[in-house]
């Protein structure tokens, strides 16, 4: 199974990011990827830019609103990601417990993704999205 490890923080736990020399962070995050390197169940692993640099689209009207960065309500940004390929949402909670983001502010969000086999085959579109990611080397 396949489980989204997704980093949020609030402003104060960024705030506090800026304290912690670049190098090391590097090095800290870096030997979490490599166990789970290690273990064989990293799918893949990305950070996000600084919000500020964003825009959301807002679908609440009829004509989607525009907004750039920062926003006004930033309680818990995303600020990036894991997928993990592991056997149980257990086992992806204990990777999550094992991660260097930590202390106030920080919470990792665990979702599973869900998979093409769990739509209708019979569906034209999943139809299509299935041929797509066998022609791309998804599936």
């Amino acid at each position: 199974m396949k489980y989204m490890l997704i980093w949020r923080a609030t402003d104060e736990a960024y705030a506090r990011l800026e304290d912690v020399d670049f190098t090391q962070m590097l090095e800290t995050v870096g030997r979490f990827n490599e166990e789970l390197i290690k273990a064989g169940v990293l799918l893949a692993a990305e950070g996000l830019d600084d919000a500020s640099e964003g825009v959301v689209v807002d679908h609440s009207a009829e004509v989607p609103v525009v907004t750039d960065g920062p926003y006004g309500e930033t309680k818990e940004l995303f600020g990036g990601f894991y997928i993990l390929s592991v056997a149980s949402k257990e086992e992806a909670v204990e990777w999550a417990k094992r991660a260097p983001m930590i202390g106030p502010g920080f919470k990792t969000e665990i979702r599973r993704v869900t998979t093409i086999d769990e739509f209708p085959q019979d569906n034209e579109w999943i139809q299509k999205e299935r041929a797509w990611r066998e022609a791309t080397g998804q599936l």
